[in-house]
């Protein structure tokens, strides 16, 4: 298994492998890890314009985006994460992480591995101090696998979703780049 930044070349396989991914969600098993209804598959609407254009734009500036790419032995696509500008223009200096392994590489360490790839990147970044992310509290392997990595649970909104008829929690992480 490699892990290695997205180049342009790689997106058109990555959405095919991130619409797959995302028809996991909260089905066969696996827990709710998107705020999507589970009858919800298709990619939503400007994710890989944002994935496209953010690759372009340097760290601090508004939309950047950075994508990096777990490959198997035959160059498929295991899993991915990403790091991307906060939307709210005082906040240049966090960055917002998403991540996914696929259905047949999931607990075996490579989320962590991702994790560590990602942060590695971002400690070395001098414009950025913080990793955020949001997370369904009720996926409860994805919350250990961030706080495992050294992120802290900074909040988490009671009945913050209804997806599907049910009422979800919504935490909040944080991980200091700078202690």
């Amino acid at each position: 298994m490699i892990i290695r930044p997205a180049e342009a070349a790689d997106l058109p396989a990555f959405f095919v492998y991130l619409e797959d991914h995302l028809r996991d969600n909260g089905r066969d098993g696996a827990p709710l890890f998107q705020p999507l209804s589970r009858a919800q598959s298709p990619l939503p609407q400007g994710l890989k314009a944002s994935f496209v254009d953010g690759v372009a734009i340097p760290v601090g500036q508004p939309r950047w985006r950075r994508l990096w790419l777990a490959l198997d032995a035959r160059g498929s696509i295991a899993g991915h994460i990403d790091l991307r500008a906060r939307p709210e223009p005082g906040a240049r200096h966090r960055a917002m992480l998403g991540m996914g392994v696929h259905r047949a590489y999931r607990r075996r360490g490579l989320g962590a591995q991702l994790l560590g790839t990602a942060i590695d990147w971002a400690s070395g970044e001098e414009r950025l101090k913080w990793i955020d992310l949001e997370v369904l509290s009720e996926n409860h392997p994805a919350v250990a696998l961030y706080l495992r990595a050294g992120f802290t649970m900074t909040a988490r909104i009671e009945d913050m979703l209804e997806i599907d008829g049910e009422s979800l929690d919504l935490s909040y992480m944080s991980l200091s780049l700078r202690t």
